[in-house]
């Protein structure tokens, strides 16, 4: 795992902290872990973060169930603040190592016409390990859909 593939790309990516990993579970310690991860297969100088961070993050409004709440309007309206600071980062890609967090966010940027992806952790590190199949691009941008093919 490494990030030689971003040298000449430079892509920049953001991270979420999801609220029941890091705030409501194992706190800073488990959001400086993935830190680590993220900076290794991106590179730590194409890594953006968001402020605040690590237990004093957003919610991104999709966790708890109120994702599948039937409430979309009142997600979105919980989320904008989330959007706002992913948009705030300038990043081309947030990633995601939570679900709820990844269909909040992709939704969220949908909705507001974001200009980033959403992306799930694991994809970024199958990436730079280069066994990311064809089949697993689904969320990627135009940029590294294609990559390592």
């Amino acid at each position: 795992m490494n990030s030689d593939w971003n040298k000449d790309l430079k892509i920049k990516f953001t991270v979420q902290d999801p609220c029941q990993l890091v705030r409501k579970s194992f706190g800073d310690p488990v959001a400086e872990d993935m830190r680590y991860v993220v900076k290794s297969v991106v590179g730590e100088e194409n890594f953006v973060e968001m402020y605040p961070n690590r237990s004093n993050n957003y919610c991104c409004g999709g966790g708890g169930g109120f994702l599948q709440s039937g409430f979309p309007e009142a997600r979105r309206y919980y989320g904008k603040r989330k959007f706002e600071q992913i948009m705030e980062t300038g990043a081309d890609y947030c990633l995601t190592p939570c679900h709820n967090c990844h269909a909040q966010i992709h939704d969220l940027k949908e909705h507001y016409d974001g200009n980033y992806h959403t992306t799930h952790l694991w994809t970024i590190i199958c990436l730079s390990l280069g066994i990311l199949g064809e089949n697993e691009r689904e969320y990627l941008g135009s940029d590294l859909a294609g990559f390592g093919l």
